[in-house]
C-alpha cells in the first residue's frame, strides 16, 4: 500500500467535520462577544439538523436517479464552500444585524448553516468516494475523520479556550451613615482567562484545514501513485463493477453464518447478509452515532465540570484522542463480527450510561471531592468513545464490502442517528433545563 495514499485519505477524511467541530470548541471564546450568549449552542444544534437537507437530497438522488449525480463534482463544491465559509467567519462572526428590534449575529448563523450543510453532506459523499480505493484506505479515512475532532481541540487547548480561574469578589453589606460597622463577604467569581490568539485566527486555521482537504482530494483523483492503488474493476458514476473473484471474496465474509442458505439472504449489497442482520447493523450504527455525536457531547460539561476544570479538559482531550486511536486499532484488527460489535456497543453504552448519570446528578455527583471521581469520569469518556468509534469503523468496513450503495446508506443512517439524538436532547437540555451545571467556583457539595 502507498504511504502517500494513506496520508491523502487521512487528510481527506479530516475535512469531513473539522469546521463544525472547530466551531464547537471555540464557543467559550465566541459566546461572551455575541448577543445570543449561551443560547448559541441551541441555535447551532437546530442549524446542524436543518442542514440535513443536503444529505437527504443526495440520498434521494441516489435512490431515484442512480448515477445522475456527479459525486466528484459535489465533493468539490462542498469542500470549496466549506473553505470559503470558514474564511468569511474570520471577518464577520462578530457582525450583528437588528432583526425585529433585537441585534442578531446573522452572518455567524448563516455561515454556520453553510458549514453544517458541508459537513452533513460529507457523510453521504466522502464515504462512497472511498469505494474507489482499496478497502484498507477506508480505515485511514476514519482516522482522518477522528482527527477532525482532535486537531481543533488541540489548537483550542493551545489557544487557552475555556480555561477559567476563580477570583475573589468582595462585597460590603449593611454599611450605613449611622454606624461605621459593615460586614464583608468574600465570594468567588469564575472568570475566563484571555485567549493566546483571537477567534479570527482560529477560523482562518479552519479554512486552511479545509483547503488542505481540497488539495488532498485533488491528489486522490489525479496523482499517478494513487491511480496505481485503485482496486481491480471499473468505477463509473459511483458504481464499481467488481470482478467475480472480489464478489466471491465478499460473499465469504458473512458476519454470523457464512453457510446460510442462499434463499435466506437479502437483496442488500452483495446479498451476503440477511435483512435481520442488515437491520441490526444499521440500528447499531444509528445508536452509536446518536450517542457519540449528540447525546453525550451535549451533557459533557454537566458530567465533568463538577469534578473540576482539569477533569473537564482532560476528558474532552482524551475523548478526542480516543476516536482516531480506535480507527488506528481497527486498521490492524478489523474484526467483522456481529457478536463482538454488539458486545462493544453494550460496553460503550454502559460507559455512556454512567456519564449520563453523573450529568443528571450534577452539580453534586458521587465522588465529587475525591480523586477517584476524576479518574473514573475521564476513563468513562475514554472507554465510551474508544468502543463506539471502533464499532462505527467496523460497520463502515463491512458496508464497504457491500458496495457503493451501502456506503451511501451508511452516511444517511449516520445523519439519521444524529438527528434523532438532537431531537431527543434539545428539549431536555435547552428547553426544560433538566441538567444543572452549578457554579464552578462556589458550589459546595456534602
Amino acid at each position: 500500500m502507498s504511504l502517500l495514499t494513506h496520508l491523502l485519505a487521512c487528510l481527506f477524511g479530516m475535512g469531513s467535520w473539522v469546521s463544525i467541530n472547530g466551531l464547537w470548541v471555540e464557543l467559550p471564546l465566541i459566546v461572551p462577544q455575541i448577543p445570543e450568549g449561551w443560547y448559541l449552542p441551541s441555535y447551532l444544534s437546530v442549524l446542524i439538523q436543518m442542514a440535513n437537507v443536503g444529505p437527504l437530497f443526495v440520498t434521494l438522488m441516489h435512490r431515484f436517479r442512480p448515477g445522475a449525480l456527479n459525486e466528484t463534482a459535489v465533493i468539490y463544491v462542498i469542500i470549496g464552500l466549506g473553505t470559503v465559509a470558514s474564511f468569511l467567519l474570520g471577518f464577520f462572526w462578530k457582525e450583528t444585524v437588528v432583526v425585529a428590534g433585537v441585534p442578531r449575529s446573522v452572518a455567524l448563523l448563516v455561515l454556520t448553516f453553510f458549514l453544517s450543510t458541508v459537513d452533513c453532506t460529507s457523510s453521504v459523499t466522502f464515504l462512497p468516494f472511498m469505494m474507489r480505493l482499496k478497502p484498507q484506505y477506508l480505515t485511514t479515512y476514519y482516522i482522518g475523520e477522528g482527527v477532525s475532532g482532535l486537531l481543533p481541540a488541540l489548537v483550542a487547548l493551545i489557544q487557552g479556550v475555556g480555561v477559567l480561574h476563580c477570583i475573589n469578589n468582595t462585597e460590603t453589606l449593611n454599611h450605613t451613615l449611622i454606624s461605621s460597622n459593615s460586614s464583608v463577604t468574600f465570594d468567588l467569581q469564575a472568570q475566563y482567562q484571555p485567549a493566546n490568539f483571537s477567534a479570527e485566527v482560529f477560523f482562518f486555521f479552519l479554512s486552511a484545514m479545509m483547503l488542505v482537504c481540497l488539495v488532498a482530494f485533488l491528489l486522490l483523483n489525479y496523482h499517478p501513485s494513487v491511480a496505481r492503488e485503485l482496486p481491480k474493476g471499473r468505477y463509473t458514476n459511483g458504481v464499481i463493477e467488481k470482478s467475480q473473484k472480489n464478489r466471491r471474496w465478499a460473499e465469504q465474509n458473512s458476519m454470523l453464518d457464512p453457510y446460510r442458505p442462499a434463499n435466506l439472504r437479502s437483496s442488500f449489497g452483495t446479498g451476503t447478509y440477511s435483512w435481520m442482520q442488515v437491520f441490526y447493523i444499521f440500528a447499531i450504527l444509528a445508536w452509536a452515532n446518536a450517542l457519540t455525536n449528540v447525546v453525550l457531547p451535549s451533557v459533557q460539561s454537566y458530567s465533568c465540570m463538577p469534578y473540576g476544570n482539569n477533569a473537564y479538559h482532560l476528558s474532552a482531550t482524551m475523548a478526542a484522542v480516543s476516536n482516531p486511536l480506535a480507527c488506528f486499532i481497527a486498521m490492524f484488527f478489523p474484526i467483522r463480527s456481529l457478536l463482538l460489535m454488539g458486545a462493544l456497543t453494550v460496553i460503550g453504552s454502559g460507559a455512556g450510561a454512567y456519564i449520563m448519570g453523573m450529568a443528571v446528578l450534577s452539580p453534586c455527583p458521587p465522588l465529587v471531592n475525591e480523586t477517584s471521581g476524576d479518574v473514573i469520569i475521564v476513563l468513562s469518556w475514554i472507554l465510551f468513545v474508544l468502543t463506539l468509534s471502533y464499532v462505527k469503523v467496523i460497520i463502515g468496513v463491512i458496508l464497504r464490502d457491500e458496495g457503493h450503495s451501502a456506503l451511501v446508506w451508511c452516511g444517511a443512517v449516520v445523519q439519521l442517528g444524529s438527528l434523532l439524538g438532537a431531537v431527543t436532547m434539545f428539549p431536555v437540555v435547552s428547553v426544560y433545563s433538566f441538567f444543572s451545571s452549578g457554579d464552578p467556583c462556589n458550589t459546595k457539595c456534602p
